[in-house]
């Protein structure tokens, strides 16, 4: 890469992990000794979703961790774990597949909920399944009970 500031090579004087999918890297130029930082972005395959009505659209991981955030909210839940789950999920859809059913989503993140917290497992899942009575909250809970 060329320094920035004169255009000389640079050589990386330090590397590391700054988020998901994310390096920094601490650049140094040869020529002027001048310092900066860059941020190299690993480029995802794209994966799409398969909407309820047949739609298709681009995979979103900012809509998961939405859906996290609101089931957890109130929660004992970080906002590292919340983090991690949608990490977790979006590595497993894009490594199985290219197009995914909202259904096969839903289930990934019914199941982590169901793991972490059981509020925050019947809030996701009364959206997710619709509920429409009181009776549909019961069965729910009573098959989280076993």
């Amino acid at each position: 890469m060329k320094c920035i500031y004169c255009g000389s090579p640079t050589k990386v004087v330090d590397k590391r992990n700054a988020a998901d999918h994310v390096i920094r890297r601490r650049r140094a130029c040869i020529k002027c000794g001048k310092r900066f930082t860059t941020y190299e972005n690993v480029s995802i395959p794209e994966a799409y979703v398969i909407k309820k009505d047949g739609r298709r659209e681009p995979f979103s991981k900012e809509k998961i961790t939405n859906g996290l955030i609101k089931a957890c909210q109130k929660r004992p839940i970080s906002m590292e774990t919340i983090n991690a789950i949608a990490s977790e999920i979006e590595s497993k859809i894009v490594a199985e597949r290219r197009e995914v059913k909202t259904r096969y989503i839903g289930e990934l993140i019914m199941k982590k909920l169901k793991k972490l917290d059981k509020v925050a497992y019947i809030r996701f899942a009364s959206v997710y399944k619709e509920f429409q009575d009181l009776d549909s909250f019961e069965n729910e809970i009573k098959k989280l009970k076993k």
